[in-house]
């Protein structure tokens, strides 16, 4: 049990997400890849929509300090360059590519604050979320899967 709860603890982190905790879950702990799978992947859906439910309390709270909100403005008009054209494009499904794409700056916690500058309503926001989620956790697992496929050709098994 607490090695699920340190994988869900992966997920909440902010920069990692299911990115690093697919491959704690495979590698660190060997736990199986379906189990890790699902854990994180519904991790991560949850604290997205936890994010976008509290998200106007918690920037008003974090806004109090004056250094805070100097940063929340430079990564709000950041975030909102980056995504903005692609859902005026193509609404949700753009949230869940973002959401989706395994890479730095991306993932739930963006997607959300993204989502909320945005305007994106509560039930599209979900949608993107799960399959922005799914996407992630596919590919991450994929590649956590194929990788260690992979390395069994090169590496001698004792």
């Amino acid at each position: 049990m607490t090695e699920i709860l340190q994988m869900i603890a992966i997920t909440f982190v902010p920069t990692l997400e299911l990115r690093a905790s697919i491959p704690y879950g495979i590698f660190g702990i060997e736990m199986k890849w379906w189990i890790v799978f699902l854990v994180c992947v519904m991790a991560n859906i949850i604290i997205g929509i936890f994010i976008f439910i509290f998200l106007e309390w918690i920037i008003k709270l974090i806004c109090l300090v004056k250094p805070i909100e100097n940063l929340w403005n430079k990564y709000t008009k950041h975030t909102q360059r980056r995504i903005s054209k692609a859902v005026e494009k193509y609404g949700e499904w753009a949230v869940a590519i973002f959401i989706g794409i395994p890479l730095p700056g991306s993932g739930v916690y963006t997607g959300a604050v993204a989502s909320f500058l945005i305007g994106l309503d509560f039930k599209k926001f979900i949608i993107a979320d799960i399959i922005g989620v799914l996407i992630a956790g596919i590919l991450v697992t994929i590649i956590c899967l194929t990788g260690a496929g992979l390395s069994s050709i090169f590496i001698k098994q004792m």
